[in-house]
């Protein structure tokens, strides 16, 4: 995709295009694998439904953002620190035949959108707050997944009135008591930044099952980052204790082969959330919602519907 152009944010938000054109499989062999009794069979990536895609101009920015619009309720899906608003072609169709609303971005510095500037950098959450207003957003749910689970947990926190539910998918939430960092820093051990991204965020049942797969995977998490990406501060510190005064409905997922954020993280997670639901994906890695997409759909939906 041609890099943004200068328009107005009323222009861009006028314009509608096809979302399968950035959601779409680049090529026919790029699948998943399906919820089946058969966890390793392929599933091909759906076309995308009709969307509009633009640039909010926003907290002194501008993210790059795709928006299947309708009158369902809104869900805003966040990406993680490998990704961008590229990664949700599975959920994408699927949400959106469900009747919701279905909306990503990029953040700053990942594709298409502005990188996080060396002064004023802002928050992760005030943007995605600036993006709601933009979009004229009251209260929706928020799917975020890996990286992108920190910033909603932050969200929540900071605007608990604009949020109906969360999932936090193969997070780990951006909790900064010092026992669980503890805990994260035993969970990868030195050199392991090193070694390749899709062996530490694709699960092996996937990569030995699904090579195309995984180089679609790979092609879009290497488009992903294009600018400077770190540097925001975060509105609230992140505590155990804090996550105690979220009240809203929380989803909480992973893949049982999870190098990152195993079931044991989110089982920890899952005792300070009051409101909480707990659920594990069988033969997934860190990518969940693009190793069995088919299952991380059937759970959430079946949450979100509950909310």
């Amino acid at each position: 995709m041609e890099a943004p152009t200068e328009m107005s944010q009323h222009s861009l938000a006028r314009r509608a295009f096809l979302a399968a054109v950035p959601l779409a499989a680049a090529s026919g062999s790029a699948m998943a694998m399906a919820a089946d009794d058969n966890p390793m069979r392929p599933v091909p990536i759906p076309a995308g439904v009709t969307a509009m895609q633009g640039y909010a101009e926003v907290a002194g920015t501008r993210l790059w953002y795709w928006d299947t619009g309708g009158n369902g309720v809104p869900v805003v899906m966040l990406h993680p620190a490998s990704g961008s608003a590229e990664i949700w072609s599975y959920q994408q169709p699927a949400f959106a035949h469900a009747g919701y609303r279905v909306i990503a971005y990029s953040r700053r510095g990942y594709f298409n959108s502005l990188p996080v500037p060396d002064t004023d950098p802002g928050t992760a959450a005030g943007d995605l707050k600036a993006l709601a207003d933009f979009l004229d957003l009251k209260a929706f749910h928020i799917v975020a997944t890996a990286g992108g689970c920190a910033f909603a947990n932050d969200f929540a926190l900071s605007y608990p009135d604009r949020l109906r539910s969360m999932v936090l998918a193969s997070g780990l939430g951006g909790v900064t008591d010092a026992d669980y960092l503890a805990t994260v820093a035993a969970l990868t051990p030195s050199g392991y930044g090193d070694l390749p991204i899709e062996f530490r965020e694709l699960g092996p049942s996937y990569r030995a099952a699904n090579p195309d797969g995984t180089q679609e995977w790979l092609a879009r998490t290497k488009r992903a980052i294009t600018g400077k990406r770190r540097g925001q501060t975060f509105l609230n510190k992140i505590s155990w204790d804090a996550l105690k005064s979220q009240k809203k409905p929380v989803m909480l997922l992973s893949g049982d082969a999870d190098l990152n954020a195993p079931p044991s993280i989110t089982r920890m997670f899952a005792t300070r959330f009051p409101d909480c639901r707990l659920a594990t994906v069988a033969e997934a890695g860190h990518s969940s919602h693009w190793e069995r997409p088919d299952e991380f759909n059937r759970i959430v939906l079946k949450f979100l519907s509950q909310h």
